[in-house]
């Protein structure tokens, strides 16, 4: 009696663990689809694409106030944190690899969105 009493409780127990862990995994997925349609909404570019210099541009619609880069492994190569919020900025990089790199852009409301951009040598 007493062991079938206990596994019952763990079950109970396991399976309301469970429940509350679905709730908040259902309104984490709301949160993003809601910034995942407003990110969709915005006029962003970087430019020009392929990148064969040693700078590009980004140009929003929305003020952005940080720029990101990583390159594919995840090193940051490139960061800038403006204290004046921005809808254009030139980045330079500093002698910049052949490779892929992900553009992390911020805006000032905290919303974020990533693009991925390919850096090839000057001809």
């Amino acid at each position: 009696m007493k062991k079938s009493l206990l596994l019952f409780s763990f079950v109970f127990f396991t399976l309301s663990l469970k429940a509350q862990n679905d709730t908040i995994s259902i309104s984490s997925r709301l949160t993003q689809m809601s910034y995942s349609a407003e990110a969709a909404n915005i006029t962003f570019s970087i430019f020009p694409v392929p990148v064969r210099e040693n700078y590009f541009n980004i140009k929003s619609e929305k003020e952005f106030s940080s720029v990101k880069i990583t390159n594919i492994i995840g090193q940051d190569i490139y960061r800038e944190k403006y204290n004046d919020p921005q809808t254009f900025a030139k980045i330079v990089l500093d002698n910049p690899r052949r490779g892929m790199y992900i553009v992390t852009v911020v805006f000032s409301d905290g919303m974020r969105i990533v693009k991925k951009i390919m850096i090839e040598q000057a001809e």
